[in-house]
Order: C-alpha cells, then sequence, then structure tokens
C-alpha cells in the first residue's frame, strides 16, 4: 500500500474499520485534487453527516509544481485541499503515488505520441490509477465507497450499477470515464453529476464557507504546462522528435516536419508548407517518420477498430445480435454521440460501424458507447 507523506486533522480509527456505523452514517473516502467540485463534494457529504476521509494523490514531482495552480494533484493543489479539510474538520492523506504515475500514465503518453497516437492520459489516469489504486486504499479505509467531483451520474438498475452522462451537457465527462467497470462503479458516488451547472456548485461552495470556490477550473494535463505537448515528450524520450517529410496523399513531398510528436490527425493549422488547397493530416507514419496530409474528404470514415473494450450492457458483450450491438458512438470528448453499430471481436477489440461519415477519427481516442443518457462502455482507437 502506497504511504501517506503528509496528513493533517484526526487521524481515520483502523480499529473500527469495516464496522457499521450507526444512523445510517457511511464511511466514504474522497478523492480531493484541491480544486472546486472535490472540495464539494466533500463539504456535501460531511454536512450529511457521513464519516470523510480526503485523501489526495501526490501525482508528479512536488517541488518543480509548487507554483502551479489549476492543475490537479500538485503544489499549490494538495496545500488548498489540506485548507478545505481543515475547514470541515475531516482528516486529509496526501499519498505519494507519482511513481505509478510516471509509470502508468506519463510513460503510456510519451510513447503513444511516439507511435503515432494522440493519447487520453486523463483517462488512463482514471482507469489506472484514480479507479484503480484509490479504490483499493478506500477498502483498505473500510469505506463503503469512494466519491469524486466527476460530473457523471451512476444509478442502480436492475442489473447492477449503471453510469449515466451528467445533467449538465456542458460539463459531462463521461467519455472520459468509458473505461470504469461494473466493479468499480458498485464502489463509487459521484454526488455532482445531477447539478445543473458549475455556478451551483461554486454556490454551495460559498455556501460551505470554502476559500476556493472562486478558484478557476484546471485546463491543461496535469503534467502538461501551457498544453505543449512536444516539449514533454522531447524531455521524456531524448530524441524523439526527429524531423522527417510532409507527404501528400498522392506521394509528392511537401516540405519538412520538425517531428511527428508535434502533430495530430485532422489537424490543419501550423502545417507551414504554403498556400494552396487546405490540407489536413490525415496519419502519421513513425516507421518513415512522416507526416500524411490530404484533403478533409480524406478524413472521412465509418469504420473503426477499437482495442481494451469495456461494456457496461446489460447483457455479455460477445452476445451481440446480427450486425452487433445498436449504440450511439461518441469520437471525440467535444463530439455529439452518433447511431452506429459495435460487433465483438476477439481478446476485447471491436468494431465499430459509424452510420454517416465521421473526420478526423484519430488512433489513441476514445470511441465511447451510449444508449440515451446511459454510458455502455467503449474502447481505445486503435486504427
Amino acid at each position: 500500500m502506497t504511504l501517506p507523506i503528509a496528513t493533517t486533522n484526526r487521524p481515520v480509527d483502523h480499529a473500527t474499520t469495516g464496522a457499521a456505523l450507526p444512523g445510517g452514517r457511511r464511511r466514504v473516502v474522497v478523492a480531493m485534487s484541491g480544486g472546486v467540485d472535490s472540495s464539494v463534494v466533500a463539504a456535501l457529504l460531511a454536512h450529511e453527516g457521513h464519516e470523510v476521509i480526503g485523501i489526495t494523490l501526490q501525482l508528479y514531482d512536488h517541488g518543480a509544481a509548487v507554483q502551479r495552480r489549476g492543475a490537479c494533484c500538485a503544489g499549490q493543489d494538495i496545500y488548498d485541499a489540506r485548507r478545505v479539510a481543515e475547514r470541515l474538520g475531516i482528516p486529509h492523506y496526501v499519498l505519494d503515488y507519482e511513481s505509478v504515475f510516471r509509470s502508468e500514465v506519463i510513460d503510456d503518453f510519451a510513447d503513444s505520441y511516439l507511435a503515432g497516437a494522440t493519447p487520453l492520459p486523463c483517462v488512463r489516469c482514471n482507469q489506472r490509477v484514480k479507479f484503480r489504486d484509490l479504490l483499493q486504499t478506500a477498502r483498505e479505509l473500510g469505506a463503503d465507497f469512494l466519491a469524486t467531483g466527476h460530473y457523471v451520474r451512476r444509478v442502480d438498475g436492475p442489473h447492477g450499477a449503471q453510469l449515466l452522462r451528467a445533467a449538465d451537457p456542458a460539463r459531462d465527462q463521461s467519455y472520459f470515464l468509458f473505461a470504469t467497470t461494473r466493479e468499480q462503479l458498485a464502489m463509487l458516488q459521484f454526488p455532482l453529476g445531477g447539478l445543473a451547472s458549475k455556478a451551483q456548485t461554486r454556490a454551495l461552495a460559498r455556501r460551505f464557507g470554502l476559500e476556493i470556490a472562486e478558484k478557476p477550473d484546471s485546463q491543461d494535463i496535469c503534467f502538461v504546462p501551457q498544453g505543449r505537448y512536444g516539449d514533454v515528450i522531447a524531455r521524456l524520450r531524448p530524441g524523439a522528435a526527429e524531423p522527417g517529410e510532409i507527404v501528400h496523399l498522392d506521394g509528392r513531398v511537401l516540405g519538412r516536419h520538425r517531428g511527428i510528436i508535434h502533430y495530430t490527425v485532422g489537424q490543419r493549422r501550423g502545417l507551414g508548407i504554403g498556400g494552396g488547397e487546405p490540407l489536413y493530416v490525415i496519419r502519421l507514419d513513425p516507421a518513415r517518420r512522416q507526416v500524411v496530409v490530404g484533403p478533409r474528404a480524406a478524413l472521412a470514415t465509418r469504420t473503426i477498430r477499437l482495442a481494451e473494450v469495456n461494456w457496461l450492457g446489460d447483457r455479455p458483450f460477445a452476445d451481440a445480435p446480427a450486425g452487433g450491438w445498436p449504440v450511439e458512438a461518441r469520437v471525440r470528448s467535444t463530439s455529439l454521440p452518433v447511431p452506429a453499430r459495435v460487433e465483438p471481436g476477439p481478446d476485447g477489440t471491436a468494431t465499430v460501424t459509424l452510420a454517416a461519415d465521421e473526420a478526423g477519427v484519430a488512433p489513441g481516442q476514445a470511441c465511447v458507447f451510449y444508449a440515451g443518457a446511459r454510458v455502455l462502455g467503449g474502447g481505445w482507437i486503435r486504427r
């Protein structure tokens, strides 16, 4: 088990771990990032009378991050989480998950870019750190459930827990939680999923007297300052940013690039190949160190291959009807779900057939399945 590197307030009574609490109270661990959302979750649950334990994960170098606000789980944000816990009178632990985060999230992020993919590190963090290791810590503390500040809903259905989109479409984070398993859902709670807006969350923070009520939302990936992905990858993988050719689909060499890690499928701006017809990045070829470009029409596809599929439907994924499961598929966090069918393949793979062309489907991103508001799962786009 990861050892705490700092604690505040009263300790957890481990002698009562697993014991029933009086008056319908529950012991709940809250993942506290230092932001407004998770702080309000802790305040709400404490106000309801539950025994709340706040845990903050230190995910990357504290010394380098101490001056950065608005990037979860580092420096100032750890301090903010501690101050909220003090205000609420709940125990607060800071756990050192830096090595796990490096191996499970940051290294995967860098290697995916080198392979020509466009990774989603926030999904990997939820999948491999928060909803795996932190859930295990919650169990060891005898918690009834783990609560987070994600904007998504969890309800009990006839076949177990179900994951639903948030009530506020502008805040919905269900796309980033597609890899959450049924077993994990059974022990998760998302108290903010039913709120109408972020303004309502900030109003609750003010009501509970939390100093972070007006704190800005985090915008960047926590370990990527100012969104400069290429700089981070070049530091993690020296020599990775090797230059190469920018090649048209018809074989013409149009120019040079400074490393495929600086490009992503669907990109138009910043290609540096002059005027003429509008050109987009169609694919990345790491083996040849080529950025392949072409007209927007060449981005269109209706068939997507997935790996590591997670299924949350009521019936087994393999029992799909002829032609596959009818779903609504979402291929980017900013896109709307579109009608599609999903056919299971071997070893956790699947083929998604969209009802209409979709442009800019990028390997490394996720394809998430919905049935109305309900999340049916999803998988990682391979090609």
